[in-house]
């Protein structure tokens, strides 16, 4: 949605109404619209479409981006882009070699970072879930990522997108959470045949009170319908006391990493948070 005024209060006026009734996020001064890009300058407003990147050889890429997929294996950090580049082996364009080509340095500069499990007398099971609502600017179809942890190591983690588009941010993470509580139990049904025993209940962290509220309390039935088998799946699990919610603030939401590209500082705070340490770097 496009909001144009002549009076600033009265679009703070507009959109605190429409905050009230949708759940919405202010994205600031329109840049990109439905393929159109909006630039601005002291002369004026300047409205233009790029046309289509060239195509590149696409066994090449595909190449590439296939021993990208199988590093992603030990290397969570790189989960989020490889996600994004793996939608378009089939019809790979030049940017997106040039986004392959902006990966392939980062690795580089950091050969032996990897995963360290570390020995626990006892173990937890903490799974952090987290969506990107509408995120591709091709289909507005969300991001999902989740991350679990047993005790303070990182044991499997995701990044993908939903199979549908969300009506709004608190639907986009609800199908998040349900995608790590599915992962979670089946997690849980590994380690008992391992005959591993998890203490306490798996603890399920969302940055949206929302999410949390509609996941325990049913009263909020008319809202989603859509996702009905979803809440009765989350419904189910948390009164057996199989999982419990914990709200968890966006700043220390490590699961943001598999959904979004973001600023270096950030990204940077969020991988040294996911247990990866560099064994060339001296201790």
């Amino acid at each position: 949605m496009i909001i144009a005024e002549d009076d600033k209060i009265e679009k703070l006026a507009l959109k605190e109404k429409l905050a009230a009734q949708f759940e919405m996020k202010d994205l600031g001064k329109l840049k990109y619209f439905l393929g159109i890009e909006v630039a601005y300058s002291k002369n004026g407003i300047f409205i233009s479409q790029s046309e289509e990147s060239a195509p590149v050889e696409k066994a090449q890429y595909q190449r590439l981006v296939g021993k990208l997929i199988y590093l992603s294996h030990t290397r969570p950090d790189i989960a989020y882009a490889i996600s994004i580049l793996s939608q378009f082996m089939h019809d790979p364009r030049e940017r997106h070699m040039q986004a392959v080509d902006k990966i392939l340095p980062y690795l580089k500069s950091s050969p032996g970072k990897g995963l360290l499990f570390k020995r626990e007398d006892t173990l937890t099971m903490k799974i952090y879930t987290d969506a990107d609502y509408a995120g591709s600017i091709t289909d507005r179809i969300s991001t999902f990522g989740y991350c679990m942890f047993l005790g303070d190591s990182l044991v499997t983690w995701r990044s993908k997108k939903q199979d549908k588009v969300s009506c709004s941010s608190a639907e986009a993470k609800f199908r998040a959470l349900a995608q790590g509580m599915c992962e979670g139990l089946w997690m849980k049904i590994i380690l008992d045949d391992l005959k591993v025993k998890v203490d306490n209940p798996v603890q399920l962290y969302c940055d949206n009170k929302s999410v949390m509220s509609i996941a325990h309390n049913p009263v909020q039935h008319d809202r989603i319908k859509h996702i009905e088998i979803d809440r009765h799946f989350i419904k189910d699990n948390l009164d057996r006391g199989f999982v419990i919610t914990t709200h968890v603030p966006t700043e220390l939401q490590i699961a943001d990493s598999f959904t979004k590209g973001l600023p270096q500082g950030r990204f940077q705070d969020l991988v040294s948070k996911l247990g990866m340490i560099d064994i060339h770097l001296p201790t």
